[in-house]
């Protein structure tokens, strides 16, 4: 699958864009300024880029109103498929949101309802007692995503409902012609669901990527080859940041050996998840992290661990938001990317990763470990990978078994001697090929 040596760009659009929260139906074409940040993609190196909601919608994009038109605080259908070509052009591969578990009180299916009643041939289209009432005192009574009574859930076993969404799908991928899906809130759609939307993407267009959102549980039940190729990875999103505020690295290496480590035992070798640091959800991770020297060292193990690396926009250079001044903190609208020692760092793990099979398919095998510090292994079909990490100010000498070996720091460039031991450097990041 292409995605598995890609690395992803999130861009949550309206935002971005700087489009208002509420929709009043006022076109501007907010979102073309997407191209004018390609040269920054470039130069940062990412290869791929997954938009949050681009449809229209109540307000935030999850609450859709029509699945088939760019919303128009965004711009037109005309824009975004000037947008994908656009990326494609540079060879940047896009996936957008499937949000597909519920929609807005705007749908227009389920405003039919609200006016038809009995009488609306839609009202099978959602789960509705007419003996109840709801929250907004519609005298009838709606299934609502977790109690969010503004986003509508549908019922995925109507076939309407699902020859609605396959069509739309399809009308994506010959309108904009994208490559992929993040499948919003994953873990509650209906598994018959899922499994008949891998199938049909399966025939949509040639490595149709699915992703989807996943937050705890078994990642299996929904990552396999009849649902997504790959979900989010919050398991170690949390592992990440809490090692490092807590100084404890067991904590990572744990769930990493416990995903990707060599026993027969372990959950998702061989399987690609999304991994992070941040998205439109949560925090940014500059405002996570308690010490903002170690942002650098947080995002080499996010490139060098297993998995599919995405960088939300803007983190790239240490932007914070803190989830308690609400999602629009977390998700803003910046006039013209900007560029700093991070983002050099950053810059430098994309290349690294995209070039090398043993960080795109290699195993995971711990070397050294303390709370403070750790050193594991990646290799692939012959090529090694050393990724050795120093998460606090004092340097550190670590020592393991490896024989003499000779190496380049893939980082910094400099030829270096792995003979069972490396001077890590104070927050430093190490990625030898050896």
């Amino acid at each position: 699958m292409w995605a598995d040596e890609r690395v992803f760009y999130q861009i949550y659009p309206l935002g971005f864009s700087g489009a208002p929260f509420g929709n009043d139906g006022v076109l501007e074409h907010r979102l073309l300024k997407v191209i004018d940040w390609i040269p920054h993609f470039k130069k940062l190196g990412i290869n791929a880029i997954y938009f949050s909601p681009v449809f229209e919608s109540d307000t935030h994009g999850y609450n859709t109103r029509d699945y088939r038109t760019i919303d128009k605080r965004l711009g037109t259908n005309e824009d975004f498929a000037k947008i994908v070509k656009a990326l494609h052009d540079e060879d940047i591969k896009v996936i957008i949101d499937g949000v597909f578990n519920h929609v807005g009180r705007g749908f227009w299916a389920f405003e039919d309802v609200l006016k038809n009643r009995w009488d609306s041939k839609y009202k099978d289209w959602f789960h509705i007692n007419f003996d109840g009432n709801s929250n907004y005192n519609d005298g009838l009574w709606y299934e609502g995503w977790e109690g969010n009574f503004d986003l509508v859930k549908l019922n995925l076993r109507n076939e309407e409902v699902i020859s609605h969404l396959f069509e739309c799908i399809k009308g994506w991928v010959d309108e904009f012609d994208i490559d992929g899906l993040r499948l919003d809130v994953a873990y509650c759609l209906d598994r018959d669901f899922l499994r008949r939307l891998r199938e049909f993407s399966n025939g949509v267009k040639e490595e149709f990527f699915l992703v989807g959102e996943m937050i705890h549980g078994d990642y299996n039940q929904f990552m396999n080859d009849n649902a997504c190729h790959s979900v989010t990875n919050y398991e170690c999103y949390k592992g990440l940041h809490s090692s490092f505020n807590s100084m404890n690295m067991f904590e990572i290496v744990h769930s990493l050996l416990r995903q990707f480590g060599e026993e027969n035992w372990t959950l998702y070798k061989g399987k690609h998840l999304l991994s992070f640091v941040d998205n439109h959800d949560v925090s940014r991770v500059a405002s996570i992290l308690n010490n903002e020297k170690q942002l650098p060292v947080i995002y080499g193990v996010l490139f060098a661990m297993p998995g599919i690396p995405i960088i939300y926009y803007g983190s790239e250079w240490a932007t914070k938001a803190d989830k308690s001044q609400g999602d629009p903190a977390l998700r803003p609208c910046f006039d013209k990317p900007e560029w700093n020692s991070l983002t050099d760092l950053i810059s430098r793990l994309c290349e690294i990763k995209k070039g090398s099979k043993a960080l795109n398919y290699g195993n995971f095998k711990k070397l050294v470990l303390t709370n403070r510090q750790c050193v594991f292994q990646r290799e692939f079909e012959g090529e090694r990978i050393i990724a050795a990490f120093n998460a606090e100010e004092n340097d550190f000498d670590a020592h393991f078994d490896y024989g003499a070996a000779e190496g380049e720091e893939l980082v910094s460039g400099e030829k270096i001697d792995v003979g069972g031991c490396l001077h890590l450097k104070g927050y430093s990041v190490m990625i030898i090929k050896v």
